[in-house]
């Protein structure tokens, strides 16, 4: 694992590619600026991605499975690197519980769908419907790099 050091000015943007192996890349964004060192320093470990639909057939539809397109991934190749990742799905409630409204639906993506770099993904307890087209993040984690 490498270690990253930079001088950054007051107010930065750094782009990287992180790469998983030699056939996969993922584009990630880095922004630095003074308040959030005051504070906390704020990296995002996940990439953006959409919950597009259920695994279907032409009349059946398979809930406990749903179909999510990764940002920047275009290829079965490169959907490869996210296998085994942990996925979560953020929401806001309305109802205070432990002292959040924030909520969190785990999955975790188990195989590519297609070739053109969608992923299949099961997550703990079934996504509605209502979710389809929806955001959510997949975890750069676990990883074996």
């Amino acid at each position: 694992m490498a270690a990253l050091t930079l001088a950054l000015q007051p107010t930065a943007t750094i782009s990287l590619l992180l790469t998983f192996n030699h056939l996969s890349s993922v584009p990630i964004t880095l922004t630095y600026s003074p308040e959030h060192v005051l504070h906390h320093s704020y990296y995002s470990l996940y990439t953006k991605a959409r919950i597009l639909g259920h695994k279907r057939g032409k009349r059946n539809s398979r809930p406990n499975q749903s179909i999510i397109q990764i940002e920047g991934v275009d290829s079965k190749e490169d959907a490869r690197a996210y296998l085994g990742k942990r996925v979560a799905y953020v929401y806001k409630a309305k109802r205070v519980i432990n002292g959040s409204k924030i909520r969190v639906i785990w999955g975790r993506v188990s195989r590519p769908h297609g070739n053109s770099g969608k992923v299949k993904s099961k997550f703990r307890s079934n996504l509605p419907a209502k979710l389809f087209g929806a955001s959510c993040r997949v975890m750069l984690y676990p990883s074996n790099i």
